[in-house]
């Protein structure tokens, strides 16, 4: 009986670990606002659904990116996690994860693209 009990023990811990796929679950975009909805609620939704859109394109430099917005205080890349933790001066945080929408981060409406990002 007590082998049986160590046994289903053993079996239900193995059962019960996870995977360390952190990828998919970061970049799915599916139940989601849309991100040209989401653009609309604000400036700084709309510079952090740009910046998402150049993370998708080129992860190298959607950090330079980023920074060249005026409203953004700092920017920290996520290598492992796939995506930027921006501050905005206003000191709301954002987790930016990639939007590979087929967009731009100038074609998100509401934002206008700094001139050291063009």
């Amino acid at each position: 009986m007590k082998r049986r009990f160590g046994m289903w023990l053993a079996v239900l811990a193995l059962a019960s670990c996870r995977s360390y796929d952190y990828e998919s679950p970061l970049t799915s975009q599916a139940g989601l606002v849309p991100p040209d909805q989401f653009a609309r609620y604000g400036r700084e939704q709309a510079e952090a659904v740009a910046i998402g859109r150049e993370l998708a394109r080129q992860a190298d430099s959607a950090v330079a990116y980023a920074r060249a917005f005026p409203d953004v205080a700092d920017v920290h890349a996520d290598p492992l996690g796939h995506r930027l933790t921006v501050q905005f001066k206003s000191g709301w945080r954002a987790g930016v994860a990639p939007i590979a929408d087929g967009k731009r981060g100038a074609e998100t409406p509401g934002v206008a693209v700094p001139a050291a990002a063009r």
